[in-house]
């Protein structure tokens, strides 16, 4: 872990001399003010990888503010970052075209441009990811589904991620949302904390109130195998939530019957072998006359293995929709479907872009979601 630290704060320091080697002496700016932006990457520097270090703070309040400012940081300078590699690529253009193409003081503008940009879409990005999520609402077409399912409402809650910069009163607002929804069934599919049950018990509470026909089901994510999973999931079964380990449920709405199933996240093996995700368990000895085969699976990645297991319907989430550049570009060499409705052979598969946020506040192009998923006679 030491040495992994000491990797990290080297890169940071490299990346952030790139960025004062590219950018400073290309800015027509003052000497005062160039000072002060040479001061702010040395500290930036430094509070890059400070959320990295919290774990070992013992006193929660200092440890969440420097969490704040650390991932503040982040969130600025990987702004910073696209931005000025975008930046490279413009000067290599026009050093290669004819001259006048480009106006002679490109580099000052550009350099001007990418921190003005790299403000604006940090700002923005923070009212994004600070704000309550918006409610989305999607119909999925299921074969051959009996009138008692069809309008079955789904509310899908995914990626939240409680722990320094999301605590109790953002949780609350979801809930709260939540719960006007008139959900027949609540679904929880993984990456619900960042710390532990002790740290965070308190702020996890309003998942508690969840309400809905049916009750709240939830499947691991792999942040939680980061936090002890085994103790979250005893968390959630004192608040009443129903945690699904390679497991089914059988719900019967109106005479007609739901199959509700859950695998644990895809990489749990890794911290558990026992663990290790399985939709075919998950979907043995279900009763042949269920009208819908239901999936929480925290990352896409579980669609081939649920597909060959039959499910009708996958609910995931994992990928944040990519939350913000660079890691729009990063989440399709991972997973097969970064956000929204998609079909494989049978199955519909669902990829929420999360109901919170990981690391940096920050949303750009990603808004995080509260969906709403109705079953449809198809």
């Amino acid at each position: 872990m030491r040495q992994a630290l000491i990797v990290l704060a080297l890169v940071s320091a490299l990346l952030h001399l790139y960025l004062g080697w590219r950018l400073l002496p290309a800015l027509p700016w003052p000497s005062f003010a160039l000072g002060l932006a040479g001061l702010w990457l040395l500290a930036s520097t430094v509070l890059t990888p400070a959320p990295l270090l919290v774990r070992g703070i013992g006193n929660p309040r200092q440890a969440d503010l420097l969490a704040w400012v650390g991932y503040l940081a982040m969130g600025v300078f990987s702004s910073l970052l696209v931005l000025t590699l975008l930046r490279e690529l413009l000067l290599l253009a026009a050093a290669l075209l004819p001259a006048g193409w480009f106006q002679p003081r490109l580099p000052e503008r550009s350099a001007q441009g990418v921190v003005v940009l790299a403000g604006l879409f940090s700002l923005i990005g923070l009212l994004n990811a600070r704000r309550l999520a918006a409610v989305r609402r999607v119909d999925v077409p299921i074969a051959n589904l009996p009138a008692a399912l069809d309008g079955f409402r789904i509310v899908q809650l995914s990626d939240i991620h409680v722990g320094h910069t999301i605590q109790r009163g953002y949780l609350q607002a979801i809930v709260n949302r939540a719960n006007e929804l008139s959900a027949d069934l609540v679904a929880l599919t993984g990456d619900l904390v960042d710390g532990s049950v002790h740290r965070l018990r308190e702020h996890t509470a309003p998942l508690g109130e969840l309400r809905s026909r049916h009750g709240t089901y939830a499947v691991t994510g792999n942040h939680e195998y980061y936090s002890d999973a085994a103790s979250w999931v005893a968390e959630w079964r004192r608040l009443g939530i129903t945690p699904l380990l390679n497991e089914h449920r059988v719900i019967e709405h109106g005479g007609a019957r739901l199959l509700v199933a859950g695998v644990t996240d895809y990489s749990a093996h890794r911290f558990d072998p026992a663990q290790r995700s399985d939709a075919a368990a998950a979907m043995a000895g279900a009763p042949s006359d269920v009208a819908a085969r239901l999936l929480l699976a925290h990352q896409p990645r579980s669609a081939p293995a649920a597909a060959e297991a039959g499910f009708d319907l996958q609910l995931s989430g994992h990928t944040h929709g990519g939350q913000f550049l660079p890691w729009n570009w990063f989440v399709p060499m991972q997973q097969p479907y970064t956000a929204g409705l998609h079909r494989l052979r049978q199955l519909w598969v669902y990829t929420s872009r999360g109901t919170g946020y990981w690391g940096p506040p920050l949303r750009f192009g990603a808004p995080s979601e509260i969906t709403v998923l109705t079953l449809v006679a198809g």
